[in-house]
Parts: structure tokens; sequence; C-alpha cells
């Protein structure tokens, strides 16, 4: 089979049996390109470590499995990304087994933007889905990106409180055309029209139970942080939470009564290190730093949600901003003040100054300087 388009290569690559991520990552290394790796000898191929099986598929891939492919992606708001494409999510790319092909349906562009998990137990209680969806709300109001896994319970009450304010991504255990649980049909197609289903299983997989670990490390990889709500000793979001702590990223848990079973698990994750937060503002606080670095790269225009905020767009003017961000402003001088005396001079509560003085240092409307004090950046 002849393979031109370097699409077809990677897929003739990916399907080979016995190749996963990190041996597609070891072999582009080798070769480097899959197109290579195809023209590559039998001998080659074994020399670098493949097995019979994996040899004879890369010696004639499978035509129909491929075509199967490249016509979904010839659909309406479908996409393919390679792990070489530009337009492949920067901080995924840094795990060590990312995924060498992104299915995505939906506004691609925003797998790059800065993004929180909301990950728990599938089974909440009534506080921890009320919870949940408050936190959803107050990160998306600051201009991030929810992202989860489309799982009944915690996972369905972020999408959906995270498309009420902005937009959220959803990371699958099934192809991108599949959705499971079937119960979120509906909520699936909300986030495709205005957010982004993603997966690394190609169109017509379903769902099977080995599939999900995987997808959970592609849910702490896209984002800079975790944050647990709800979650029982043993359960897949503390699997979560731990594989982003191997991946360097934040974890945060949310505290619960000692009597809730579902509190345990956030319990133990704390007791591990991760960051008891009881507001969204407080993880802002903790990602500023990587915010600051994250915001620091180009991001795409026409995103409501950023422009909302200021946070990652071009400064606008203090009169684009909300009315407390305007008193706050116009309570600074630019010369450096703590934060104790905006507080005296606003009238706004302490926890609300922290993240507004964030988010407005983000936008460009004022400066942070040694001491934790802040000043004024223009008139």
């Amino acid at each position: 089979m002849k393979l031109d388009a370097p699409l077809d290569a990677w897929l003739a690559v990916v399907n080979a049996p016995g190749i996963g991520p990190r041996t597609v990552a070891r072999l582009i290394e080798h070769f480097g390109s899959p197109a290579e790796i195809l023209r590559a000898s039998s001998e080659r191929l074994a020399a670098a470590g493949l097995k019979p099986a994996s040899i004879a598929s890369l010696r004639q891939p499978d035509p129909e499995a491929i075509a199967a492919v490249m016509a979904w992606a010839a659909q309406p708001n479908a996409h393919i990304l390679s792990l070489t494409d530009p337009g492949y999510p920067p901080l995924l790319a840094e795990i060590h087994d990312a995924p060498p092909l992104l299915y995505v349906r939906g506004d691609v562009s925003l797998l790059a933007e800065p993004q929180v998990a909301i990950v728990g137990s599938r089974n909440p209680t009534p506080s921890g889905r009320e919870i949940t969806q408050e936190f959803a709300r107050q990160l998306v109001g600051f201009g991030l990106v929810v992202t989860s896994g489309l799982a009944l319970g915690v996972d369905g009450a972020a999408h959906a409180a995270a498309l009420e304010e902005g937009r959220t991504i959803a990371v699958l255990g099934t192809g991108p055309d599949r959705v499971y649980p079937a119960g979120h049909r509906d909520l699936a197609r909300r986030i495709a029209e205005s957010g982004a289903l993603v997966s690394e299983f190609a169109p017509g997989q379903g769902p099977l139970a080995q599939n999900f670990p995987r997808r959970n490390r592609l849910i702490s990889g896209l984002s800079l942080g975790v944050l647990v709500t709800e979650a029982a000793l043993k359960s897949g979001s503390l699997i979560t939470a731990r594989t982003a702590l191997e991946q360097g990223r934040e974890v945060f848990a949310v505290p619960g009564s000692i009597r809730n079973p579902l509190a345990r698990g956030c319990h133990a994750l704390i007791r591990d290190g991760a960051k008891l937060v009881e507001t969204a503002a407080e993880i802002l606080v903790e990602l500023a730093p990587v915010l600051r670095c994250a915001l620091a790269a180009p991001v795409s225009t026409g995103d409501a949600d950023l422009a909302s905020t200021g946070v990652g767009t071009t400064p606008s003017s203090p009169e684009s901003l909300d009315a407390e961000s305007r008193r706050l402003l116009e309570s600074m001088g630019f010369d450096p003040v703590a934060p104790d005396e905006l507080i005296g001079r606003s009238g706004l509560p302490a926890q609300r100054i922290a993240s507004m003085l964030l988010v407005l240092e983000l936008s460009g409307h004022v400066s942070s300087a040694p001491g934790g004090r802040y000043s004024r950046l223009r008139g």
C-alpha cells in the first residue's frame, strides 16, 4: 500500500499491534518520522526491538482501518493531531507516554489553553455535587478551562457547570464517535458544540475497562492542576491525582466531614501532600507561577471567557473591567501598596481581593512587588 500523506503514515504506525505511545516515541527518535519507520527494512525494525507481528503490520498496513479514520476526520468539527503537529497541546506533549495521535471533536485550539481538571466520585453526595459545580463556575469565571472525564457524578457536574459560564474539555475512554456513559450523549453534544471532546482512541473504539486508566493520564497531562472534590479511598480519581503528581502537576483536594466516606480519598491526598482548598481563588493563587508561564505564550483569539477577565489577552481598559475590579483598581496608586491597605480603602473582603489582584496582574493592570505589595500599571 502506498502511503503519501503524513497522517496516513502516523495511522499505519499507531495501528500496528504491540506499538504503544512509548514505543512510537522511541521509533520516532530512532528513525525520524513515521514515513521513515514505514520505509525501514524488516531487519532494521527488528534491530529496533519490534516483534514480528508489529513488523508485518508495518510492512502491510490495513487500508480499510486507515480509510475509516480518514473518513471520520473529513467530517465537520473533527480533527486529528499528531505529536509533531504545532497544534498538539504542549503540556500533554511533556509527559513520557504522550499519545502519538489525538482525535478531537470541537474547538481543537482549546486543548492548548490553561486548564484545571476536576475529578471525583461517580456517586457524589448532594453537597459534593454542589461544591463541584461551584468550583467549576469559579474556575471558568477566572478564564480557565475545566477538564474532566465525562463520567457520571463529579465529572458530569463539572462539565455541566462549566458550560454555564464558559467552555470545557471532556477526555474520553472511547473513540471520539462514541459516548460513555450513554446518558451523557446530550452533554457530550453540548461540549462538542462549544468546547472539545478528545481521545487517544480511534473512531469506533467502544468502552473497554483498560482504556479508562489510560484516559486518566490525559486528563492530568492536559491540565496545570487536578482538583478532587469528593472521592472514596479506592477511586479512579485518586489514580488521576497520583498520575498528576508523577507528571509534575499540582493536586488540590476539598476536605469534608470525617463521617463522609467520600471525603476519605480527599483526606488521604491531603496527607500525601495535596493542597487543601476551599475556593477556586486558592487554586488560582497556587497556580499563579505556572499560569504566568502558560500565558506568556500566544493564546487563541476570540475566547469570550478569557476576554471577560483579561487573562491571557491584550490588556483592556479599566472601563471594561467589572465594577469590583474597577473599585479595587481605583483604590490603588502607582506606588506599591499592601493588600491590607486595599481592604480598608476598597471595603472588599480579603479573600476576594487576593483573587482579584492575581487576575488583574495576569491581565496586565497591576504589578506585584517584593513583600506581597501591588501597584497600578496604567491610568
